[in-house]
């Protein structure tokens, strides 16, 4: 198996409601995502996927939507209601339906850039230097 990751990085806020520590606090990351695509080393392809185009889909699934944005989680009335304050004075939200979590947001990427990346074999997020979590593909998939 031959292995190719373009990263990318975006800048975000968000809080993690109900968690018992610092994280119930408003803060932000310059995140990291790692995307790796994978190729069966029998494949004839001297290229497992050109750089320029992982990149082109990754930012546009990711850091387009994500760059600079207070990320919440929908389900959470506090996180809601912040979000509301800040769309109200112009500025960028990300909702979704679930925690704003390293490990939900690499499993999310992943589920967003699968459709348009042949081979996609795993989605890394990075929230500082040394913490990360990675969401990768079973065999199978």
């Amino acid at each position: 198996m031959t292995t190719v990751t373009k990263t990318v990085r975006f800048d975000a806020a968000h809080i993690l409601t109900n968690h018992q520590g610092m994280c119930k606090n408003l803060h932000g990351h310059t995140y990291r995502v790692d995307v790796e695509v994978a190729r069966p080393d029998d494949d004839a392809g001297d290229m497992v996927i050109d750089f320029k185009d992982l990149k082109k889909v990754a930012v546009e699934a990711v850091c387009d939507t994500f760059d600079h944005a207070f990320i919440y989680n929908t389900e959470s009335p506090a996180e809601r209601e912040i979000a509301a304050v800040v769309e109200k004075h112009g500025m960028r939200v990300a909702p979704l339906p679930f925690r704003s979590t390293a490990e939900n947001l690499a499993r999310h990427f992943f589920s967003m850039l699968a459709p348009r990346v042949p081979g996609l074999s795993a989605v890394k997020v990075w929230e500082t230097a040394d913490s990360c979590a990675e969401f990768r593909a079973c065999d199978g998939n």
